[in-house]
């Protein structure tokens, strides 16, 4: 019998170098566990974001915060401070803080607090889903509700559980992947349009991922499971510009509007005020978003929310050697605005909108 098993050359595993084996949702929840004031706090965001898609708040959705974490004492000074920001404006404005943890690159580069906590190239990727969830809990611990982007199948079991909005970027939004993933995810989803700033791509993924998938994830002991969704009903676009041209202006808006009804799909749109939309010039946003603030003075009713990128300090910063001269509250990864244009422009934007949104018809 063993004269017919195949004994030549590796089949399996050929430029594999090592394999280690991660801790298990189940055990990092038990080691982390949701308090009861996080708890509160995550259930209230994802609720008050569902009554914003359909129509029962009045309020803007704003996606605000650090490109990336890479310093979750920063990242804690950042959120203390739009907490205190989120209370003057919570009337006319839902706060969520940006707290992206994993980072897609174009070809290679530092991939975010979970995958390289150190940024130095270890990988320590277990330090960083302890990281990532410690912090998450801190936050939330603060009534501030949190966002991502779900970049991987595998990271949800670990921290979606203390997160009130999910975003899927350009580059997967086409994949069946993330599609089939987003629609088992417990939070409302955003979906960017592609790259090429095209729309199709991010409304095939609206009618997907309302639907009911079957697929390969892992459970909370880490095994390998044929996952059953239901179906996520809170699903909708994040204009995001592309080619490098916007498309947040009032003509590309109501053509989003109007392949959204063809498509049979409600009209909620978020507009990212960063990437293309702004040039990639993070001193931009500020002016993106006093135009989508003068789009619903005039009366638009399809923009339900808006993102912004946003840091302690402006612009960006290169990961030295040393990592103890990276500039404090400076991202690593995307320019963002500083803490004094964003709370300028929250309050303006209240200020602006807080006797508008009430009257406003999105039922």
């Amino acid at each position: 019998m063993s004269e017919n098993l195949y004994s030549g050359a590796p089949l399996e595993n050929v430029n594999i170098v090592a394999q280690e084996t991660l801790i298990t949702p189940a055990e990092l929840h038990k080691k982390l566990p949701i308090t009861k004031k996080a708890g509160e706090t995550i259930a209230a965001g994802r609720q008050a974001v569902r009554d914003i898609l359909d129509g029962k708040d009045h309020r803007i959705l704003m996606v605000v915060g650090p490109c990336s974490i890479h310093d979750v004492n920063s990242a804690m000074d950042y959120a203390n401070r739009l907490k205190k920001l989120a209370e003057q404006v919570s009337d006319t404005i839902l706060v969520v803080m940006r707290v992206y943890f994993e980072k897609p690159r174009t070809t290679v580069g530092w991939k975010g607090l979970i995958n390289d906590p150190d940024m130095n190239d270890s990988f320590q990727v277990e330090k960083g889903f302890h990281v990532a969830r410690k912090l998450l809990l801190d936050i939330s611990e603060l009534g501030l509700p949190t966002s991502t982007e779900a970049l991987d199948p595998i990271s949800p079991q670990y921290i979606q559980d203390l997160i009130s909005w999910s975003a899927i970027g350009a580059r997967t939004t086409e994949s069946q992947t993330h599609r089939e993933m987003a629609s088992g995810l417990s939070s409302a989803v955003g979906f960017k349009n592609g790259t090429d700033g095209g729309l199709t791509v991010a409304i095939n993924a609206l009618q997907s991922v309302a639907n009911p998938h079957r697929f390969l994830g892992i459970n909370m002991q880490g095994q390998v499971s044929i996952i059953n969704s239901s179906g996520n009903p809170y699903a909708h676009v994040v204009l995001r510009g592309g080619n490098g041209k916007p498309n947040y202006d009032s003509v590309s808006v109501q053509l989003a509007e109007n392949a959204l009804e063809k498509a049979g799909l409600s009209a909620n749109i978020m507009v990212d005020c960063s990437h293309a939309n702004s040039n990639k010039n993070h001193e931009l946003q500020a002016l993106v978003l006093e135009n989508i603030t003068n789009q619903i003075l005039e009366g638009n009713n399809s923009i339900m929310g808006v993102m912004v990128e946003s840091n302690i300090g402006p612009g960006n910063q290169k990961i030295p050697q040393d990592l103890s001269e990276l500039k404090y509250g400076i991202s690593v990864t995307d320019a963002c605005i500083d803490w004094e244009t964003t709370e300028k422009s929250l309050l303006d934007m209240d200020s602006k909108l807080k006797e508008v949104l009430p009257k406003r018809n999105r039922g």
